[in-house]
């Protein structure tokens, strides 16, 4: 082949290769990633992780909460009523005793001794009313043989014995009694305290210091307040039925007992604008004890099917309280809410939502009006605390 013949169809191949590489090329770089984008579908952002919760209807507790002491029921500091040496203590310290248990003994010995010679100035009595008798009865038969000044003054007599025997009796009695009293017994049931004498040492009717505190747990009072714009309503309340009272922990986190709301004090305070309150507890357990501080939870009344939500739901806004809801197709909606009471991270609404509606609980900083969250992650977070 010559080379004027091979030049003719080189050129021409060239020409078509170089095309061909420049297509592949902007197809490449520029045109073909142009096609693919414009083939793909567009997307927006992705939806947003949120955790949910339904509004629901049910009776809702109205909790007074406060600060309380427990105090025994009732409190006796136990004291010698005659003066003497004491044989003999009966009882432990903490002992938990029943009424009329011994709790100390005093030398009786003297009042033995007061006793007998009581008695014994009656028996010298008794004898001598039964001799004057006799001499009336003489007097009386005489008749003129003897003077009517004789018969009365005979009479007199035996009326003066009479009431001797009276005064003995009263002085066997009175010994009697000064001779109980060395026997010390409780006067209450409960739990004793920590003894103030000692076997031996000698007490004295006198002083105030006493052998020991008795302090009545079953039941046990407790004492707490509240604000004195609450009177009314607990007045009303307990008018018609026994009001609950639960004693918690003072962090509030442990349940100790339930009673019932007992006495309402006679007068507020007005130092404080608060009103004592007086609840009773069956303290079977003994987990109250005179002293302890606790809080306290009143009962004061339920409302009947409520709207409620979880605390967490509630969010403040400038104009006010809000809720994000979240409708069927997964949007945000924020909705504005009045709220009531809040108990145990529940909240009653008063208006703004109904029964049913799905509530943003968590995530809401995220979230806008008309955000799409995500419902593969939102749970139902329903609440454990219920009306009683």
């Amino acid at each position: 082949m010559t080379a004027s013949r091979r030049s003719r169809w080189v050129l021409p191949v060239l020409a078509v290769l170089v095309i061909a590489g420049a297509y592949a090329g902007w197809r490449y770089y520029g045109g073909g990633k142009s096609e693919q984008a414009a083939n793909k579908p567009r997307s927006g952002p992705p939806p947003i992780a949120v955790k949910l919760a339904a509004a629901e209807k049910s009776d809702f507790p109205i909790y007074l909460n406060g600060l309380g002491t427990v105090q025994g029921f009732n409190t006796v500091v136990v004291r010698t009523r005659v003066d003497g040496q004491i044989d003999k203590i009966a009882f432990k310290e903490g002992q938990v005793v029943k009424e009329g248990d011994l709790l100390a003994q005093i030398d009786p010995r003297p009042f033995q001794a007061s006793l007998d010679q009581a008695k014994a100035k009656k028996a010298q009595d008794e004898a001598n009313i039964a001799n004057a008798n006799l001499d009336l009865q003489r007097f009386t038969k005489l008749g003129e043989f003897a003077t009517k000044q004789q018969t009365d003054t005979q009479r007199s007599t035996v009326q003066q014995l009479t009431a001797q025997i009276a005064a003995d009796d009263a002085a066997i009695s009175n010994a009697q009694t000064q001779l109980d009293y060395t026997t010390v017994k409780a006067p209450i049931a409960g739990v004793v305290g920590f003894r103030q004498v000692d076997q031996g040492n000698i007490v004295n009717a006198a002083t105030q210091t006493g052998i020991v505190t008795i302090a009545q747990v079953e039941p046990i009072a407790v004492i707490f307040t509240a604000p004195e714009q609450q009177l009314v309503d607990i007045s009303a309340a307990l008018k018609a039925h026994p009001l609950k009272v639960i004693a918690l922990s003072t962090d509030g986190k442990r349940n100790l007992s339930e009673g019932t709301l007992a006495v309402i004090n006679n007068q507020v305070d007005t130092t404080s604008g608060t009103i004592r309150l007086k609840a009773t507890f069956d303290n079977k357990d003994h987990v109250l004890w005179p002293g302890l501080s606790i809080s306290t939870r009143l009962l004061v009344t339920t409302l009947k099917d409520a709207v409620v939500i979880p605390d967490d739901a509630v969010e403040h806004g400038a104009d006010g309280l809000y809720a994000f809801a979240v409708g069927a197709d997964n949007k945000a909606e924020m909705k504005k809410i009045k709220v009531g009471s809040s108990t145990d991270g529940r909240t009653v609404v008063e208006s703004g939502l109904a029964a049913g509606e799905r509530l943003i609980v968590a995530g809401q900083y995220k979230v806008q009006p008309g955000s799409v969250v995500s419902s593969a992650v939102a749970t139902s977070d329903a609440t454990s605390a219920k009306a009683p």
